[in-house]
């Protein structure tokens, strides 16, 4: 033989080795060329730029990440773009439910009725047989969803996943399709999934044992838990940060799936665990490959305090019910939520505090405040205090273009805990303006592996005082204060390209050799899993690519 012959027979041989070191079902991004998009100025707001870092070509697993800028409709929620198949829909980013829905074109009652949203149509959707409706708020502000599971490619913040399942719904009576959007975005737990659940049903029957559900989350489960599992992610979490569009506009609305923020370090954070619910607490029951487990319901944490001015306040006296544990104060993180919700007692007694006016015992009671004197509340956190900002803590009074007197209505009260929601605090868009957070998903099949935790930055400026002061003596110079409205930037997703994410690896299913959940309130969120190429490789096909590039070389 020649030595160019041996030379490409050696390479020959190289290459076979590198093609057995990659895993067949790896699959390669697809390329694409980012476009510019710049900012662009429309009637009521702006069309916010996508805010994208998109891993384009990814060598391992765990290298992959992507951000995504957010609407706002003036406080009340805030929006991001989903692509399912060929529709980009603007849906309510939600940390408090699990289920990603968009309205059809088949949904005419109700408050679909002259909604003007991206709508998903109806003509070829592919369904899986199953009916789904999901129930939204509390005892006095309960919505509802209703229509059928379909599936498709879904894609956010420019991370792709096939075969996505969602509800496709035919009639809603929430509201967020009248405030520029086309549904709601979950990013809660699978246990919390109405459309997981209705498959799993409809494919297995009453789901007396939970071992179909927990195996189903990988391939029926909700959107980001998906894309979590894949081991694609350089975490298995999610960050958000919101920005204000009343009273002062400040701050970015971002979106950031398997990564913080761009400059920010986990150790910056206050991490803490989400509360497991057991059986009895409305928790999903331990399947039987994993018997000792307890899985996170939702985005629920302990809070230690809840302080006004820097006072502490008298915890609640109302007792929780059906059984649930009167004595811990857990909080639901809820970007669905678009006020503070807390105990009836303690929400009266710190309005009460701040307005002179307030009365609990009227109709209708009104707290009206001074706009000019900042007041903070804040939450005490893994032994840290989270204000919310002195702009969140008040809104102008409706319909009045007053600017010297304002009202304390970003503070209500709400149920006290009970099965299925165990919560004595939502704490929603008026903390998540004040404070970035982080949700780490971790194990979600044996969550005593990785345990979920959620991360807390305050991002409240020192001198949030006088800014809101500041922002006060502006409104009286020009008439009234700041408002304005970001859109989504649907048409910047649209244009974006993406990076398919391919579910390469097996759910563990074997219970873990030790099931304690003790954590660190304020250690840094687990590294990624460690991922060798060489794992996967059959052992003789190593060695026989070595010996032959030996012999000819």
């Amino acid at each position: 033989m020649s030595p160019s012959f041996l030379t490409v027979l050696s390479r020959l041989a190289v290459l076979i080795v590198v093609v057995q070191v990659i895993p067949s079902n790896y699959a390669l991004p697809h390329q694409a060329t980012k476009k510019s998009s710049l900012w662009t100025r429309r009637p009521g707001g702006f069309d916010l730029p996508i805010t994208r870092h998109v891993v384009r070509e990814r060598r391992k697993r765990g290298a992959l990440s992507g951000s995504i800028g957010l609407g706002n409709n003036g406080d009340l929620l805030y929006t991001v773009p989903v692509e399912l198949g060929n529709t980009v829909a603007a849906v309510n980013l939600d940390t408090g439910s699990s289920d990603l829905w968009v309205i059809t074109d088949k949904c005419v009652a109700h408050t679909c009725r002259g909604a003007n949203d991206q709508r998903y149509p109806s003509a070829g959707m592919k369904t899986v047989g199953a009916d789904v409706k999901m129930l939204y708020g509390d005892s006095t502000t309960g919505t509802f969803a209703s229509g059928v599971v379909a599936q498709d490619v879904a894609v956010i913040a420019g991370i792709a996943i096939d075969n996505q399942m969602f509800a496709a719904i035919n009639d809603t009576s929430n509201t967020v399709v009248q405030f520029g959007t086309s549904g709601i975005f979950g990013l809660g737990f699978p246990s919390g999934s109405k459309v997981q659940e209705a498959v799993v049903t409809q494919q297995s029957g009453p789901i007396d044992q939970t071992d179909d559900f927990v195996r189903a989350t990988y391939d029926q489960g909700p959107l980001l838990s998906r894309i979590s599992m894949t081991g694609a992610l350089q975490k298995p979490m999610f960050s958000i940060t919101l920005q204000r569009d009343t009273i002062d506009i400040s701050g970015q609305g971002v979106l950031s799936v398997g990564k913080l923020p761009d400059g920010v370090d986990e150790s910056s954070l206050t991490w803490v665990p989400v509360r497991l619910y057991k059986p009895q607490d409305g928790g999903l029951s331990p399947p039987a490959f994993a018997p000792n487990e307890v899985y996170p319901f939702r985005w629920e944490i302990d809070i230690d305090a809840v302080f006004l001015d820097g006072q502490r306040i008298a915890d609640s006296k109302i007792p929780a019910e059906g059984g649930v544990d009167s004595t811990r104060v857990t909080a639901l993180i809820d970007t669905g939520n678009s006020l503070l919700r807390g105990p009836q007692d303690v929400v009266n007694n710190i309005l009460s505090t701040v307005s002179s006016t307030y009365n609990p015992n009227a109709q209708t009671p009104v707290a009206e405040v001074p706009c000019a004197v900042p007041r903070t509340l804040a939450f005490q956190i893994g032994g840290k205090l989270f204000p919310v900002d002195p702009r969140d803590f008040l809104a102008p009074i409706d319909g009045s273009t007053s600017t010297t007197t304002c009202v304390a209505d970003n503070l209500v009260s709400t149920d006290p805990p009970n099965v299925g929601a165990t919560f004595r605090w939502s704490l929603g868009d008026p903390f998540m303006k004040s404070n970035l957070v982080a949700f780490h998903y971790g194990n979600l099949t044996n969550p005593s592996v990785d345990p979920p935790m959620i991360g807390f930055m305050s991002m409240v400026p020192s001198n949030a005082g006088d800014l809101l002061k500041q922002a006060v003596q502006d409104a009286q110079e020009t008439g009234g204060f700041e408002k304005t409205l970001d859109l989504a930037p649907t048409q910047s997703a649209a244009a974006e390209g993406e990076v398919t994410v391919s579910q390469d690896f097996a759910v563990q299913t074997s219970a873990p050799s030790s099931t304690g959940n003790s954590v660190n309130t304020n250690a840094n969120i687990p590294s990624s899993r460690g991922f060798s190429i060489f794992t996967s490789v059959p052992a003789t096909s190593v060695l026989v690519g070595i010996v032959v590039c030996f012999v000819l070389l």
